[in-house]
């Protein structure tokens, strides 16, 4: 494993920067907004918000071309607006309307976009690493030189399935790269004290699969990893996995208190390495934007996610006919 880069050494451009700035704030803004509507009772059930993890599916998103797929667990918002995927769409089906992905019916865990490429969204722990494999496996079987990206976090790696798909990912050498959000805490259980190896880009060792461990905070480190794995496995190299070392500063869900962790700690990571923050400095020494352009960036994401709040909370709730829709029933005689 080589040593990171910092965000000021690694090569970038104005048109490229601000386009990481106005991504990743834009999901920024849009998870704040998604906590407060949950706080008003808008959003129901669960809802997992990716705040501090944004430089992690913004720099994949850099690596990918049209064609390649992205699948995730259930802290999905940021993977989908990743994707292009609408702001109204996204807020909508939070607040379970008929103008959300799902028709309202998904909720915060279940939203897709076959014409983004986008596959969830899943609510079971782990249970996106041997469907983003299938992916790559139907990738490979229509020789469509696509390549699939399964994302999950530090508590899934530890399931048997991921192992299971480890072993034939490699086998077959499917294009898939598996992305660990290693934010440090599954659930409420640290690192340290759930995984007897804690360096989770190793995990892949015993199925000869190579493995990399990044700073997840710095959208560049991510898009230079984002970019080697997924020429490795367009190549026909087989799999790759990427350790994102980030860091989640809310709870696992809006209901978790967050109490196994100090505010100190929380404080820290936010002060020294918020993946925002450092990309906004880097574009201000540069001389890329001043603070009144980053400021009108700003303006304009928050204007964005107001109209998605808005077009959330007026858009109407799904007819009782879509209880029978998208649903196998069984076949009589």
């Amino acid at each position: 494993m080589a040593k990171t880069k910092s965000l000021d050494a690694l090569k970038t451009n104005k048109k490229e920067l601000l386009k990481f700035y106005r991504d990743m704030l834009l999901i920024r803004r849009f998870e704040e907004k998604a906590g407060q509507l949950y706080g008003m009772g808008q959003i129901a059930g669960f809802c997992h918000l990716y705040i501090g993890q944004e430089a992690v599916v913004t720099g994949c998103r850099a690596g990918m071309k049209d064609g390649d797929q992205m699948i995730t667990g259930y802290r999905d918002h940021g993977h989908m607006l990743a994707c292009d995927m609408e702001s109204r769409g996204v807020m909508a089906e939070l607040t379970g309307r008929s103008g959300g992905y799902s028709r309202g019916k998904g909720g915060s865990m279940h939203m897709f976009s076959t014409e983004k490429k986008f596959y969830g969204g899943h609510g079971i722990v782990g249970a996106q690493v041997p469907l983003g494999a299938g992916l790559g496996f139907a990738n490979k079987y229509l020789d469509n030189g696509a390549v699939s990206l399964a994302f999950f976090g530090d508590g899934a790696s530890n399931q048997g399935q991921v192992y299971e798909t480890f072993n034939m990912a490699k086998l077959w050498d499917l294009p898939v790269v598996f992305v660990i959000e290693n934010n440090q805490y599954a659930m409420g259980t640290s690192v340290e004290r759930s995984s007897a190896e804690t360096e989770l880009f190793k995990r892949g060792s015993s199925f000869e699969i190579e493995g990399m461990q990044v700073d997840g905070m710095n959208v560049l480190a991510v898009r230079d990893a984002a970019k080697k794995a997924i020429k490795h496995a367009r190549d026909g190299k087989g799999p790759m996995i990427l350790e994102m070392k980030t860091y989640r500063y809310r709870g696992h869900s809006m209901s978790d208190p967050a109490k196994y962790r100090t505010r100190d700690e929380v404080q820290k990571t936010r002060s020294e390495r918020d993946p925002i923050d450092m990309v906004k400095v880097r574009i201000l020494a540069e001389k890329w934007a001043d603070e009144d352009a980053l400021k009108k960036i700003d303006k304009e994401i928050k204007a964005i996610v107001a109209d998605a709040a808005e077009f959330a909370q007026t858009s109407p709730e799904p007819d009782p006919s879509e209880l029978y829709t998208d649903v196998l029933l069984p076949v009589e005689g």
